[in-house]
């Protein structure tokens, strides 16, 4: 019988959910991810949720690891995975609640919220002029996997002309009017109103807003990053912001993280801040569907082991 740690906090119905997937071919160790130590891991043949890569770099027997995050990178180093260990990731689970933040983002900087909301902290009552519609606006969007797809749909059904940025090149989804590869992205770059990204960090994709490609951008654009913080030089996104070349900017991520308290950029007041929040357990969907996942992977795993 495999052994299966379990390092997510889950609900009573989860469990009986993996358990039932399981059908007795495996016995489970559930711990909250902050109560998981390094004899949890090593002891574990599957684990499902969020460990430390250094401990499963020991966990010579580790035949199945399921993450709770989309991105993998920590694990795919080498010396991290046990030879022949199965590696999922959470893919999928993230497009609604990460769309959804992004959504907000979008309507906050085009109807100029955070002004407002840095206003009322002041008790200023002060109007902040012209403002936009994502109806009929141009909007490119970085990235078109689970998250940046979901995000693409909501502003298409919105009323906006939707460009996609990818970095391979795949078939044009019906709810994007042009699709492009990476590699042309200054050639439509120009054409946004709004520019939100969801692309990963990657070799390449470092500082790709620098500010050679600041000064490629329509005068007046709203920049989203929910993504990787190393995408945006900063020192160039303060300098946009004060050139009036980015209207206003929304940043879920940020580089480095946590965002040190002495950086300008928390004192512009067009510029919103979250704290790498559009992701991660907030929404209760989103753990629903990394235990969803997770069954169906664990199914697969164990059925191939018989």
């Amino acid at each position: 019988m495999k052994k299966i740690l379990v390092s997510l906090g889950i609900n009573e119905g989860h469990k009986a959910l993996l358990e039932k997937i399981a059908a007795g071919r495996a016995e489970f160790t559930y711990r909250k991810i902050s109560e998981t130590t390094p004899e949890d891991v090593l002891q574990a043949d599957g684990i499902i949720g969020k460990v430390n890569p250094a401990w499963v770099s020991q966990a010579k027997q580790l035949q199945w690891l399921q993450l709770n995050s989309a991105g993998m990178d920590a694990f795919l180093k080498p010396g991290i995975l046990p030879e022949n260990c199965i590696l999922h990731s959470a893919v999928g689970a993230y497009g609604l609640t990460v769309s959804e933040h992004m959504l907000a983002l979008t309507f906050a900087l085009v109807r100029n919220l955070p002004q407002y909301a840095r206003n009322q902290a002041e008790s200023n009552w002060k109007d902040e002029g012209p403002v936009i519609s994502v109806c009929n606006s141009t909007v490119l969007v970085l990235g078109l996997g689970d998250i940046g797809g979901s995000y693409a749909r909501k502003l298409k059904a919105l009323g906006a002309y939707v460009i996609g940025v990818r970095q391979s090149d795949k078939p044009k989804p019906e709810y994007l009017d042009e699709q492009y590869t990476i590699d042309k992205l200054d050639e439509v770059i120009g054409r946004a109103d709004i520019i939100a990204s969801v692309l990963p960090s990657a070799p390449g994709l470092q500082k790709l807003f620098n500010e050679e490609r600041f000064g490629k951008v329509k005068k007046g654009v709203y920049l989203l990053n929910c993504g990787r913080g190393d995408l945006i030089d900063q020192e160039a996104l303060k300098k946009a912001l004060d050139d009036g070349i980015v209207k206003a900017a929304a940043l879920d991520v940020t580089s480095p993280e946590p965002l040190p308290a002495d950086d300008s950029l928390w004192n512009y007041r067009n510029v919103m801040i979250t704290p790498h929040v559009a992701g991660g357990f907030h929404l209760q969907q989103t753990v629903d569907r990394i235990v969803e996942l997770a069954a169906e992977h664990m199914d697969a795993w164990l059925s191939k082991a018989e």
